[in-house]
Protein backbone atom coordinates (compact mmCIF):
# COMPACT_ATOMS: atom_id res chain seq x y z
CA UNK A 1 0.00 0.00 0.00
CA UNK A 2 1.67 3.43 -1.05
CA UNK A 3 1.51 5.83 2.32
CA UNK A 4 0.78 9.81 1.92
CA UNK A 5 2.15 11.91 4.75
CA UNK A 6 0.29 15.56 5.48
CA UNK A 7 1.81 18.13 6.58
CA UNK A 8 -0.96 20.04 9.40
CA UNK A 9 -0.32 23.78 9.40
CA UNK A 10 -0.83 25.81 5.55
CA UNK A 11 -1.41 21.90 3.84
CA UNK A 12 -4.42 20.98 5.54
CA UNK A 13 -5.37 23.09 8.00
CA UNK A 14 -5.57 26.99 7.13
CA UNK A 15 -3.84 28.18 9.89
CA UNK A 16 -1.12 30.13 8.69
CA UNK A 17 -2.65 33.53 9.64
CA UNK A 18 -3.30 32.62 12.96
CA UNK A 19 -0.20 31.59 13.65
CA UNK A 20 1.75 34.32 12.41
CA UNK A 21 -0.30 36.90 14.30
CA UNK A 22 0.32 34.63 17.40
CA UNK A 23 4.36 34.75 16.91
CA UNK A 24 4.08 38.65 16.47
CA UNK A 25 2.00 39.54 19.63
CA UNK A 26 4.00 37.11 21.65
CA UNK A 27 6.76 39.22 20.71
CA UNK A 28 5.42 42.15 21.38
CA UNK A 29 4.48 41.02 24.87
CA UNK A 30 7.63 40.58 25.64
CA UNK A 31 9.42 43.42 24.06
CA UNK A 32 10.81 42.17 21.37
CA UNK A 33 11.18 43.62 17.65
CA UNK A 34 8.25 42.13 15.85
CA UNK A 35 8.97 39.67 12.99
CA UNK A 36 7.55 40.25 9.86
CA UNK A 37 4.85 38.15 8.33
CA UNK A 38 7.83 36.76 6.00
CA UNK A 39 9.61 35.86 9.12
CA UNK A 40 7.25 34.14 10.97
CA UNK A 41 5.60 32.39 7.87
CA UNK A 42 9.16 30.42 7.68
CA UNK A 43 9.22 29.32 11.22
CA UNK A 44 5.95 27.20 10.66
CA UNK A 45 7.22 23.85 11.00
CA UNK A 46 10.10 23.91 12.73
CA UNK A 47 10.70 22.82 16.37
CA UNK A 48 10.70 25.30 18.81
CA UNK A 49 14.45 26.37 19.54
CA UNK A 50 14.87 26.84 15.77
CA UNK A 51 11.27 28.79 15.84
CA UNK A 52 12.95 31.33 18.44
CA UNK A 53 16.46 31.38 17.30
CA UNK A 54 15.20 33.14 14.19
CA UNK A 55 11.81 34.74 15.54
CA UNK A 56 13.67 36.44 18.51
CA UNK A 57 17.22 36.03 18.21
CA UNK A 58 17.86 38.31 21.06
CA UNK A 59 15.49 35.95 23.64
CA UNK A 60 17.58 34.55 25.85
CA UNK A 61 17.05 30.55 26.67
CA UNK A 62 16.11 31.05 30.45
CA UNK A 63 13.09 33.16 28.78
CA UNK A 64 11.88 30.39 26.26
CA UNK A 65 9.07 29.61 28.68
CA UNK A 66 7.49 33.03 28.72
CA UNK A 67 7.46 33.41 25.02
CA UNK A 68 6.12 29.72 24.92
CA UNK A 69 3.10 30.64 27.14
CA UNK A 70 2.67 33.47 25.32
CA UNK A 71 2.33 32.22 21.71
CA UNK A 72 0.13 29.42 23.29
CA UNK A 73 -2.38 32.06 25.14
CA UNK A 74 -2.76 34.17 21.58
CA UNK A 75 -2.66 30.91 19.49
CA UNK A 76 -5.88 29.56 21.59
CA UNK A 77 -7.80 32.77 21.41
CA UNK A 78 -8.20 32.59 17.66
CA UNK A 79 -7.94 28.41 17.33
CA UNK A 80 -11.47 27.49 17.41
CA UNK A 81 -11.77 30.16 14.03
CA UNK A 82 -9.45 27.81 12.01
CA UNK A 83 -10.69 25.22 9.60
CA UNK A 84 -9.55 23.18 7.00
CA UNK A 85 -8.52 23.79 3.62
CA UNK A 86 -11.55 24.15 1.13
CA UNK A 87 -11.82 20.01 -0.22
CA UNK A 88 -9.17 18.93 2.14
CA UNK A 89 -12.14 16.40 4.52
CA UNK A 90 -12.92 15.45 0.67
CA UNK A 91 -9.45 14.63 -0.58
CA UNK A 92 -8.83 12.61 2.45
CA UNK A 93 -11.93 11.07 2.29
CA UNK A 94 -11.28 10.20 -1.05
CA UNK A 95 -7.66 8.71 -0.58
CA UNK A 96 -8.82 6.88 2.32
CA UNK A 97 -11.53 5.07 -0.44
CA UNK A 98 -8.97 4.51 -2.44
CA UNK A 99 -6.73 2.39 -0.50
CA UNK A 100 -3.97 4.56 0.44
CA UNK A 101 -2.94 4.83 3.93
CA UNK A 102 -2.77 8.41 5.38
CA UNK A 103 -0.72 9.40 8.30
CA UNK A 104 0.35 13.37 9.46
CA UNK A 105 4.26 14.57 10.09
CA UNK A 106 3.51 18.16 11.63
CA UNK A 107 5.54 21.00 13.98
CA UNK A 108 2.78 20.96 16.18
CA UNK A 109 3.02 19.78 19.57
CA UNK A 110 0.67 16.54 20.22
CA UNK A 111 -1.66 17.80 22.38
CA UNK A 112 -2.32 20.95 19.79
CA UNK A 113 -2.61 18.32 16.91
CA UNK A 114 -4.78 15.90 19.36
CA UNK A 115 -6.90 18.70 20.52
CA UNK A 116 -7.41 20.19 17.00
CA UNK A 117 -8.15 16.27 15.01
CA UNK A 118 -10.55 16.13 18.19
CA UNK A 119 -12.63 19.84 17.32
CA UNK A 120 -12.90 18.64 13.59
CA UNK A 121 -13.52 14.88 14.81
CA UNK A 122 -11.24 14.07 12.18
CA UNK A 123 -8.47 11.73 13.76
CA UNK A 124 -9.79 8.35 12.57
CA UNK A 125 -8.89 9.39 8.71
CA UNK A 126 -4.89 8.60 9.85
CA UNK A 127 -3.03 5.47 10.78
CA UNK A 128 -0.77 7.22 12.57
CA UNK A 129 0.00 10.41 13.22
CA UNK A 130 4.13 12.60 14.60
CA UNK A 131 4.82 15.35 16.26
CA UNK A 132 7.59 17.94 17.09
CA UNK A 133 7.52 17.34 20.86
CA UNK A 134 8.08 13.42 20.18
CA UNK A 135 11.41 13.58 18.38
CA UNK A 136 13.45 15.38 16.20
CA UNK A 137 11.67 18.44 14.62
CA UNK A 138 11.81 18.96 10.99
CA UNK A 139 13.97 18.52 9.28
CA UNK A 140 15.18 16.04 10.52
CA UNK A 141 14.09 12.80 9.30
CA UNK A 142 13.32 10.78 12.55
CA UNK A 143 9.74 12.02 12.23
CA UNK A 144 8.95 10.96 8.81
CA UNK A 145 10.85 7.12 9.31
CA UNK A 146 9.21 7.00 12.63
CA UNK A 147 5.57 7.34 10.75
CA UNK A 148 6.83 5.28 7.30
CA UNK A 149 7.91 2.34 9.90
CA UNK A 150 5.03 2.47 11.99
CA UNK A 151 2.99 1.59 8.89
CA UNK A 152 5.16 -1.11 7.78
CA UNK A 153 5.43 0.99 4.47
CA UNK A 154 8.20 1.43 1.78
CA UNK A 155 9.51 4.83 1.25
CA UNK A 156 9.49 4.13 -2.14
CA UNK A 157 6.20 3.93 -2.23
CA UNK A 158 5.56 6.88 0.58
CA UNK A 159 5.31 10.67 -0.29
CA UNK A 160 5.49 13.72 2.22
CA UNK A 161 2.92 16.67 1.66
CA UNK A 162 3.84 20.24 2.75
CA UNK A 163 3.90 23.97 2.53
CA UNK A 164 7.33 24.68 3.55
CA UNK A 165 10.95 24.26 2.28
CA UNK A 166 11.06 22.33 6.06
CA UNK A 167 8.41 19.47 4.94
CA UNK A 168 10.57 19.17 1.15
CA UNK A 169 13.88 18.77 3.06
CA UNK A 170 12.24 16.52 5.89
CA UNK A 171 11.48 14.34 2.46
CA UNK A 172 14.57 14.48 0.81
CA UNK A 173 16.32 13.81 4.32
CA UNK A 174 14.71 10.67 4.74
CA UNK A 175 14.45 9.40 1.34
CA UNK A 176 10.87 9.98 -0.05
CA UNK A 177 9.74 12.19 -2.64
CA UNK A 178 6.81 14.65 -2.02
CA UNK A 179 4.40 17.00 -3.36
CA UNK A 180 4.48 21.20 -2.41
CA UNK A 181 1.67 23.03 -1.59
CA UNK A 182 1.98 26.73 -2.95
CA UNK A 183 -1.12 27.68 -0.99
CA UNK A 184 0.37 27.55 2.41
CA UNK A 185 2.97 29.50 4.27
CA UNK A 186 6.06 28.97 1.98
CA UNK A 187 6.53 30.58 -1.44
CA UNK A 188 6.16 28.81 -4.64
CA UNK A 189 9.70 29.86 -5.66
CA UNK A 190 12.01 28.00 -2.60
CA UNK A 191 8.89 24.94 -2.82
CA UNK A 192 9.78 24.47 -6.45
CA UNK A 193 13.35 24.39 -5.88
CA UNK A 194 13.36 21.03 -4.14
CA UNK A 195 12.00 19.45 -6.91
CA UNK A 196 9.06 18.26 -5.42
CA UNK A 197 6.84 15.87 -7.85
CA UNK A 198 4.52 18.65 -8.45
CA UNK A 199 3.73 22.16 -6.85
CA UNK A 200 0.26 22.64 -6.22
CA UNK A 201 -2.11 25.99 -6.09
CA UNK A 202 -5.10 24.41 -4.13
CA UNK A 203 -6.42 21.62 -2.45
CA UNK A 204 -8.39 20.88 -5.43
CA UNK A 205 -5.38 20.71 -7.66
CA UNK A 206 -3.06 18.63 -4.86
CA UNK A 207 -5.67 16.37 -4.77
CA UNK A 208 -5.72 15.33 -8.52
CA UNK A 209 -2.14 14.67 -8.35
CA UNK A 210 -2.00 12.32 -4.92
CA UNK A 211 -4.98 10.44 -7.42
CA UNK A 212 -2.61 10.25 -10.38
CA UNK A 213 0.96 9.07 -7.92
CA UNK A 214 -1.79 6.25 -6.81
CA UNK A 215 -2.75 5.33 -10.02
CA UNK A 216 0.65 5.38 -11.01
CA UNK A 217 2.43 1.73 -10.91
Amino acid sequence: MKLIVFDWDGTLADSTTNIVLALQRSCADLALEIPTAAQAKYVIGLGLRDTLMTVAPKLTEDRYPEMVAAFRKHFLESEHDIGLFDGAREMVDDLNGRGALLAIATGKSRVGLARALERLDWAKSFVTTRCADQGQPKPHPEMLLHVVNTCGADLAKTVMVGDTTHDMLLAQNAGVRAFACGYGAHDSEPLAAHNPIALAASVQELHQHLIKWLDHD
